[in-house]
């Protein structure tokens, strides 16, 4: 959530409504979204090149290791999908919209914020490694977040001002304010403390006449958050005379929150407040807001939800998740975050937003070569509880197989139908998808990747998914990918093996040595890639691509309950790298000298790019003018195929292969897959 222009209001008023605070022996609650891209946008990141997750991991690192110096234990919440309400869809679209026009500024060379595509995913890795406690919540976390601080009195760090209406014992501190990087010790100690401000609930109410604080939910509403803006407070806006008080010439840019505040402040309670808004109102439409505004502030109660059970022994209750009739597994995963809030959002509301990511924006939109991976994965959800069948989707309820999903179609967004795959129930019932053998889970996957096991034996466990989906993503006949991007991709999965064998104690010197060189080489490489350049935009949309691809598939195998290994994300993509070893694979180096300082590098890319080869188009690895004929010759023969396809007949006849093995008869029509139609 949020409320316009708050926050601002509140720091421009630093002195009045905020104390300044050493931090240090105490429990903390971190809004894990608010972190995750305060960290992401404040810490000198490259954001045009896909995500430099290395140097993001790092961060994140450096970020908890000095809270656990000062002894300050944090407990990071996280938000899960959608509300079932769907309340928020108008604001999660505008922001998609935002996202696009930022991502295509940065795009052209221009400024702007936009999370690489799975900056959440290394978040989670990184508290996973470090064994800093987190809960994912079934759906937004702050009513969560604000039970748990009270229950443990505690503050709460984040950067939503909403916030500064919930009722915290302890306090509400800023990330802005937080000075995690600038550790002070406390004067003849050894003992380290973080400065920080903490925001006063009652100081703002003292300002403002010593208001009630139960009147600060219906500021909220009426000032507009992310839950509800209603075009008609806009004629009680302009009919109630708002006083600005003393501090209107300090606040003429917070002349809403100022003005409401004060008007607010006459009134004893909520009660005799709504009645004085309903006044300004039409007489018909008096009821439906007065229901509307009331259930809009209950976003300000206590949550039923105990997160202190889940931290202490395991234990995620969620009533509207409960009642929704999910198994019981997909609930225990998704509170520890296993899985991802796409799939409660598709599980749920059969609609998805795919994120739009630094790509061309003049091309297909990077997440329509992963269509065929959503559809299986959608396919699974379809096979639910009864409960959930029985719900209906508004205009989606008449086709029984189909999902939505919000993307980009230019630099505008679109709402698209897309029909899953329909599986059998039996042996793919949700509820004992836990249950069926690691072989079939992992037939499944590697299916649906198009990829077959004896190409990754000889691959090392932690990148047997990733090359996996390389090995999806250049079969796929969206990906216009060159041989200098395969070689980059690869190259750039060896930091993390070169980080292990540098790390290892075990590891011999010549070894080492060879491996420190390799390691500095891609560093440098790395770090060559200004900020400046200009960003070849061919190369950005295929490397988008390929990170759509992995994410798909990282999903797909979580759903699965993981037949292969997670991926060490933190080691496994660096954007500016992988840019980086293109421009200099064009023009002056070459795989075989790079590799040559550290064999044991290049034995492990010979093994890497054994397994892509064999699924790689030919003309891969064609010289420029060879590709250009072979290509020519085709389109005369009239075999290029639709841009538009989301499924070939070779599709169907692989599936149809699939359920012999499971001695099953799938779905007879599958060499038709259905296009993606607009919605709206």
């Amino acid at each position: 959530m949020g409320i316009r222009g708050l926050m601002s209001f509140v720091e421009d008023h630093s002195n009045e409504f905020f104390t300044d605070l050493k931090l240090r022996d105490t429990r903390i609650i971190i809004d894990g979204y608010a972190l995750f891209h305060r960290l992401c946008f404040n810490s000198n990141l490259e954001l045009r090149y896909g995500g430099d997750y290395d140097s993001f991991a790092d961060v994140v690192q450096k970020f908890f290791e000095s809270l656990f110096s000062c002894n300050i234990c944090p407990y990071v919440v996280l938000d899960g999908g959608c509300d079932i309400s769907d309340k928020k869809l108008t604001t999660l679209k505008d922001r998609a919209r935002e996202k696009i026009q930022m991502a295509h500024s940065l795009s052209v060379g221009g400024g702007g914020y936009v999370c690489p595509l799975l900056i959440r995913e290394v978040f989670i890795q990184v508290l996973i490694k470090l064994r800093v406690r987190f809960v994912q919540c079934f759906s937004e976390a702050d009513r969560d977040i604000m039970t748990l601080a009270n229950h443990w009195n505690c503050p709460v760090l984040s950067s939503d001002s909403d916030f500064c209406i919930f009722d915290l014992k302890t306090g509400f501190c800023p990330l802005n304010s937080f000075q995690w990087r600038n550790m002070n010790t406390i004067k003849g100690t050894k003992d380290y403390y973080i400065p920080t401000k903490c925001f006063s609930l009652d100081a703002l109410c003292r300002y403002f006449s010593n208001m009630n604080k139960a009147l600060l939910p219906l500021f909220a509403v009426l000032c507009g958050n992310d839950h509800i803006n209603l075009p008609i407070m806009e004629t009680f806006l302009s009919k109630v005379r708002l006083s600005f008080g003393a501090a209107s010439s300090k606040g003429r840019r917070h002349h809403r929150v100022l003005g409401l505040l004060n008007w607010l402040s006459h009134f004893a309670d909520p009660t005799e407040a709504l009645n004085n808004v309903l006044k300004y109102l039409p007489q018909k439409d008096r009821e439906n807001i007065k229901e509307l505004l009331c259930c809009s502030m209950e976003e300000y109660q206590q949550s039923q939800v105990k997160l202190q059970d889940f931290f202490q022994c395991g234990t995620y209750v969620c009533l509207d998740a409960l009642n929704l009739g999910l198994p019981e597994w997909i609930l225990v995963a998704l509170a520890k975050g296993q899985l991802s809030p796409f799939i409660s959002d598709a599980l749920v509301l059969r609609r998805t937003f795919l994120h739009t990511q630094v790509e061309n924006m003049q091309q297909p939109n990077a997440h329509r070569i992963a269509l065929p991976i959503r559809q299986i994965i959608y396919g699974l959800l379809l096979n639910v509880s009864p409960h959930l069948e029985n719900m209906s989707w508004s205009a989606l309820s008449a086709q029984p197989l189909a999902f939505s999903e919000v993307e980009r179609i230019n630099k505008n967004i679109k709402t698209s139908i897309v029909e899953a795959v329909e599986l059998p129930k039996d042996p793919f019932n949700l509820s004992k998808l836990t249950e069926l053998s690691l072989a079939s889970r992992q037939l499944l996957l590697l299916e649906t990747l198009k990829v077959k096991q004896t190409i990754l034996d000889p691959v090392p466990t932690l990148l047997k998914l990733p090359i996996a989906v390389s090995c999806y993503w250049l079969q796929h006949t969206g990906a216009k990918a060159k041989l200098h991007h395969l070689q980059a991709l690869l190259l750039g999965m060896l930091m993390g093996p070169l980080h292990a064998i540098i790390n290892s104690p075990d590891t011999e010197g010549m070894r080492k040595d060879g491996a420190k060189m390799l390691y500095a080489e891609f560093q440098r490489m790395k770090e060559q890639t200004r900020p400046g350049a200009r960003l070849d935009l061919d190369t950005a949309h295929i490397f988008c691509q390929w990170q759509c691809c992995l994410q798909m598939g990282m999903y797909l195998n979580q759903l699965l309950s993981s037949p292969l290994p997670e991926p060490d994300l933190t080691r496994l993509y660096s954007g500016s790298l992988m840019h980086g070893l293109c421009r200099h694979l064009l023009t002056s180096t070459s795989v075989e000298s790079l590799l040559s300082m550290c064999p044991e590098a290049k034995q492990l890319y010979e093994h890497l790019f054994s397994a892509t080869k064999s699924c790689a188009p030919a003309e891969l690895f064609l010289s420029k003018s060879k590709s250009n004929s072979k290509k020519r010759r085709q389109k005369k023969q009239g075999s290029s195929r639709s841009k538009n396809r989301v499924g070939t007949l070779s599709d169907a006849r692989c599936w149809y292969e699939l359920s012999n093995r499971f001695g099953l008869l799938m779905v007879e029509n599958m060499e038709e897959h259905t296009e993606a139609s607009e919605l709206e």
